[in-house]
């Protein structure tokens, strides 16, 4: 890092945040990454309320990064990349509101730069249905119980982690050699 950096803050939900969580870990110029809730009515929600789908809240990974290193915009580029946005309320075989595809802004440079994106994707008729991520404004990030984060760092031999997260870290990986740690 120099002495330049600038660090921002991106919070987004793609599913399930063990899966962003993985991916987002190995990125050059990402300084951390918790998984928590976001975007709900509940004030410090558990898991298990999450789960519910009841709270409104999302699964997400608020990301902490040098924007002299990586912008935010390769940060969203990545975010597409890394999940479905064309499914509403569910990645796979997790349904819920709480596995929908969001992007909660944190300020209006953030905004324009994720609408930008949305119709950069959008134009490029990468999938065959159209994109259903939401654009929030940020308000509240919950962090997760503690066995939530670095779940995949942790747990590489669950079954989940074998079958799920390893095989989208693997296409990451291979798609983004060069913005690897």
């Amino acid at each position: 890092m120099t002495d330049e950096s600038i660090f921002e803050i991106a919070t987004l939900g793609g599913g399930c945040f063990w899966c962003t969580e993985a991916v987002f870990d190995d990125l050059k110029g990402v300084i951390s990454v918790d998984s928590g809730y976001s975007g709900g009515t509940v004030a410090n929600p558990s898991y298990e309320q999450v789960c519910t789908g009841r709270t409104g809240h999302a699964e997400v990974v608020q990301v902490t990064f040098d924007s002299q290193a990586i912008s935010y915009e390769d940060i969203l580029r990545i975010f597409f990349t890394v999940h479905d946005p064309t499914t509403l309320n569910r990645q796979g075989n997790d349904v819920g509101t709480q596995y929908r595809s969001v992007i909660f802004y944190h300020n209006e440079d953030q905004k324009k730069s994720a609408e930008k994106i949305l119709k950069e994707i959008t134009a490029e008729n990468i999938y065959d249905d159209p994109l259903v991520t939401e654009l929030s404004p940020f308000k509240e990030f919950y962090k997760a119980e503690k066995y939530h984060q670095e779940y995949f760092v942790n747990n590489p031999n669950q079954g989940y982690c074998r079958v799920i997260i390893a095989p989208k870290v693997a296409k990451f990986r291979s798609h983004y050699k060069d913005k690897l740690k």
